[in-house]
C-alpha cells in the first residue's frame, strides 16, 4: 500500500522562516499569535513520503556537491506528462529553471525586447505583472469577462487592444485566481488569437495537477498542436507536491527553433540545477506521488465545499466556483462595501490574511483570494470567523 500524508494534521509553521506564516503580521497586520494565514500559495501539508525519503537519503549521505546528470529527472517528467496529461514530451525540449517565476522571467528576456508589449489575462497571478514591468516591457491587461460569477474569454475585446507592438501572451492554465479550467475550445481560441497577432504563447500550467472532480485539464500542447512553433509550456512539481522552496521548474519548448534563444539565455545566465530540488522533483513524479496527489485533490475538494457553503451563507458574498487550484476567489461586491471596509473586517475582525484582489490586476478589486490548502479544521475555523465578521450584514 502506498503511503500518503495525514492532511488533517495541524503543523505549526510559525517560527520556521516561512513567508506565509512568519510575514503575515508585517504584511497584513494579522497577529501571528492567533491569525490564520491564507495568502501565500503553498500548502500546510507535508509532501508525499517518497519526497521526504529522497531528502533524508541526501542528508544521510552528507555530501552536497554539484548536481550531475538530469536523465532521471527528465525521465520522470516525461513519464508524468504522458501518464497524467496524455502529453508526449521530447527529452531535449526540457529546461530546468529556478521555479516558474524565474522561468517566466527567462521567457520574457529570451523572446521580447524592452518596450515590447506582453499580455496577461486579468485578474491573474500578480508575479506576471511584476516581472514584465521590472524587465522594461509594456504590460498589456486583457480583461476576462465575468459572466454570472465565472470567467470567460473576451477575444473581440482583446483584438481591439492590439497595436502591433505586442510580442507575447502569458496564459495561466488552470487560471489563478479564478480557478477556471479552460476548455479545449477556449484554448484553441487563445491559440488562434496568438497566431493572428504573431505572439509567443507562454502557458503557465503550474496548477495542472490540482483539478477538482468533474473537470479535466488539457495541456495547451495537446489542445492546439498547430501552434507548437510559438508555444512555451511551463510545469512544475512545486505547487503540486508543496515543495515550492526547492525552486525547480520545467520550461518545455517543443519547437527546436524556439529553443535556441531560450537555451542561449540560460547559458548566458549560468543557470544550473539545485541538487535537492532535482531529487525531490524526481521522487515526486512517480506512482507514489500520483497516489498522493489523488488523495490530496479529494481532500481539497472537501475543503472547497466547506468553504463555499460557509462563505455563500454571508449575504452579498460569493465564492467563484473552483474548478482547479486550492485558491478560493471571493467576491464581496454584493455587500455594497468599499474594499477598505471588507478587507478590514477580514483582517481585523476575522484575523485572516488573504491576498487583496486589486494586486491581481483589472477586475480584481472587489475580491480576496483565500488559500484552502490547510487542514479542514483550519478552514472550518476561518469560515466561522468570516461569518462572525459579517454577522451584521443583511
Amino acid at each position: 500500500m502506498i503511503a500518503t500524508s495525514n492532511f488533517d494534521l495541524r503543523i505549526d509553521r510559525r517560527g520556521s522562516n516561512c513567508a506565509k506564516w512568519d510575514k503575515m503580521e508585517a504584511t497584513y497586520g494579522v497577529p501571528a499569535s492567533d491569525g490564520i494565514a491564507m495568502w501565500v500559495a503553498d500548502m500546510d501539508f507535508r509532501p508525499p513520503p517518497c519526497v521526504q525519503a529522497a531528502v533524508e537519503a541526501m542528508a544521510a549521505h552528507g555530501v552536497y556537491g554539484y548536481f550531475g546528470s538530469e536523465q532521471a529527472s527528465s525521465d520522470a517528467i516525461r513519464w508524468w506528462m504522458k501518464n497524467r496529461h496524455s502529453w508526449e514530451v521530447e527529452p531535449q525540449a526540457i529546461f530546468t529553471t529556478h521555479g516558474l517565476v524565474n522561468g517566466t522571467a527567462m521567457c520574457v528576456d529570451a523572446y521580447t525586447k524592452p518596450g515590447d508589449g506582453v499580455l496577461v489575462m486579468t485578474p491573474v497571478y500578480h508575479a506576471f505583472a511584476r516581472i514584465i514591468r521590472a524587465a522594461g516591457r509594456r504590460l498589456v491587461e486583457c480583461p476576462l469577462a465575468n459572466e454570472d460569477g465565472r470567467y470567460v474569454l473576451d477575444i473581440a475585446g482583446w483584438d481591439a487592444l492590439m497595436t502591433g507592438s505586442e510580442r507575447m501572451l502569458i496564459l495561466c492554465s488552470p487560471h489563478n485566481p479564478g480557478g477556471r479550467v479552460w476548455t479545449q475550445g477556449e484554448l484553441r481560441e487563445i491559440a488562434d488569437f496568438c497566431r493572428r497577432h504573431d505572439l509567443i504563447l507562454v502557458s503557465d500550467e503550474i496548477h495542472h495537477d490540482l483539478v477538482m472532480p468533474g473537470h479535466k485539464h488539457l495541456a495547451m500542447a495537446v489542445a492546439a498542436p498547430e501552434i507548437l512553433d510559438r508555444l512555451v509550456m511551463m510545469t512544475a512539481t512545486t505547487k503540486t507536491f508543496n515543495i515550492a522552496g526547492c525552486h525547480v521548474g520545467n520550461v518545455i519548448v517543443p519547437d527546436e527553433a524556439l529553443r535556441a534563444p531560450f537555451r542561449a539565455r540560460m547559458n548566458a545566465m549560468g543557470i544550473s540545477p539545485n541538487a535537492f530540488g532535482m531529487a525531490m522533483a524526481t521522487a515526486a513524479y512517480s506512482p507514489e506521488g500520483a497516489a498522493w496527489v489523488d488523495a490530496l485533490v479529494k481532500y481539497l475538494d472537501g475543503n472547497r465545499r466547506l468553504f463555499d457553503a460557509g462563505v455563500g451563507s454571508i449575504p452579498g458574498v460569493r465564492s467563484m466556483a473552483l474548478e482547479a487550484t486550492y485558491l478560493g476567489w471571493v467576491d464581496f461586491s454584493g455587500t455594497g462595501m468599499e474594499a477598505a471596509e471588507f478587507i478590514a473586517r477580514v483582517e481585523k475582525q476575522a484575523r485572516i490574511a488573504a491576498n487583496h484582489g486589486a494586486s491581481f490586476g483589472t477586475g480584481g478589486s472587489s475580491f480576496l483570494r483565500f488559500n484552502l490548502a490547510t487542514p479542514r479544521s483550519v478552514v472550518a475555523e476561518a469560515v466561522e470567523r468570516l461569518k462572525d465578521a459579517f454577522a451584521d450584514v443583511q
